[in-house]
């Protein structure tokens, strides 16, 4: 299938502008990578919870398997598709290539590939770090972070890929492929709240520095689908994969054993412990996509900071007596989960005890939310503006 579509992609003029193709099927490497996403996605919550309900006893756990696969499977994939379209004469491809070192591919193809060979070399990094500084319980730390740019990497050089194939395709493959670009958004915004993690947990969603880094970080993709794929409710689709996704999780993990192997244990622990309960981005994700949807024609600052106004407002008003609410008996039950902690959390720490940790009133409050919708603007303008060169890609 997939080179039937290739072969149909030519220069239609001599400004290089490739002609849209009708054949039938997403490409398999496509395929392939969005296998690869939700692989680590996978993977890098079940490590989260291993670490939280066993802890690390070897490198060789399933999770960590599931983790680097995706940097095998976009390593193979990526790394075949560089090569034939380099080296085969009359590649399929060829005309929607770009020349890099010597070799051809499209453009999301290298970056992909680049990020599959970043997070296999940082899995012996990895392995040395624990033997040498023994168990770590932060989700950044040098290996951790090298980790996270070879995902961001694959996940970069996937939605690039989709991009240009949205572009160069026509009739119901261009449906299949805008729709897998929401997905892939959706676990870009998960992976983005794992590395936020411990910034965000009930514990600080009374204080500002939550909300700042959610309003910078999390509206990118959201804007930049909304290019992309030209959908109504992009922005909830996206959100709501990231909702889906950790809810089920909540749901899932529990359902089987564990036990701690290390200590110190604080925490009586039986089963594997899931992420806390998302964040409440899926109703601050509606109220933008009713605003985009009659907003078509505004300059692009003036929408970007009226967005940042409207993303910040709704998540606050949602977030923080929700985040209230989690503190209280009632959400400690098998849908909120909030009863589920760490084997290692100290009896008194403030997630034990059921406490906002520093929590902020009055003009510290204020300063903080402007501060969010300032650095919120800042972002969603940069992501209408990589949305709208994405939608014009075609390499």
């Amino acid at each position: 299938m997939a080179a039937t579509t290739a072969r149909d992609v030519r220069l239609a003029t001599p400004t290089r502008t490739i002609e849209r193709t009708t054949a039938a099927g997403v490409p398999w490497y496509i395929w392939c990578a969005v296998l690869a996403v939700t692989s680590v996605m996978i993977g890098g919550h079940w490590d989260i919870s291993w670490h939280s309900s066993i802890g690390r006893d070897t490198f060789w756990t399933p999770a960590h398997m599931a983790i680097y696969f995706c940097g095998v499977l976009a390593g193979i994939a990526f790394g075949y598709v560089i090569l034939s379209t380099t080296f085969q004469p009359d590649a399929p491809l060829a005309p929607a290539s770009v020349h890099i070192w010597g070799f051809r591919a499209p453009l999301g193809a290298f970056i992909a590939s680049w990020g599959g060979i970043v997070m296999l070399t940082s899995a012996p990094f990895d392995n040395w770090w624990h033997d040498a500084y023994g168990l770590d319980v932060k989700i950044v730390s040098p290996p951790h972070v090298l980790l996270f740019i070879g995902i961001y990497g694959v996940l970069l050089g996937t939605l690039v890929l989709i991009a240009g194939q949205i572009n160069r395709t026509s009739g119901r493959d261009r449906t299949t492929l805008r729709w897998l670009f929401l997905y892939v958004s959706g676990m870009n915004l998960v992976l983005t709240m794992v590395i936020l993690m411990e910034y965000t947990s009930r514990v600080f969603l009374h204080s500002t520095l939550a909300y700042i880094l959610m309003a910078t970080l999390t509206p990118i993709m959201m804007c930049v689908a909304s290019r992309v794929t030209q959908f109504r409710f992009t922005a909830t689709a996206v959100t709501g994969w990231y909702t889906f996704f950790l809810l089920a999780l909540i749901q899932i993990l529990p359902l089987f054993p564990a036990e701690p192997k290390l200590g110190p244990v604080y925490q009586h622990v039986t089963q594997f412990i899931p992420p806390q309960f998302p964040i409440l981005l899926l109703v601050p994700a509606v109220a933008l996509d009713l605003l985009w949807a009659r907003t078509k024609t505004w300059n692009a600052w003036l929408l970007a900071v009226v967005s940042a106004t409207l993303f910040v407002c709704v998540l606050i008003a949602v977030e923080w007596p929700f985040a209230a609410f989690l503190m209280t008996p009632a959400a400690r039950n098998e849908f909120f989960g909030t009863g589920y902690v760490y084997y290692g959390l100290p009896p008194q720490s403030h997630l034990a005890q059921g406490e906002f940790y520093l929590p902020e009133r009055g003009a510290v409050l204020f300063r903080g939310l402007l501060t969010a919708v300032l650095f919120c603007s800042l972002t969603m303008r940069w992501g209408f503006s990589r949305g709208a060169s994405l939608r014009n890609l075609q390499r």
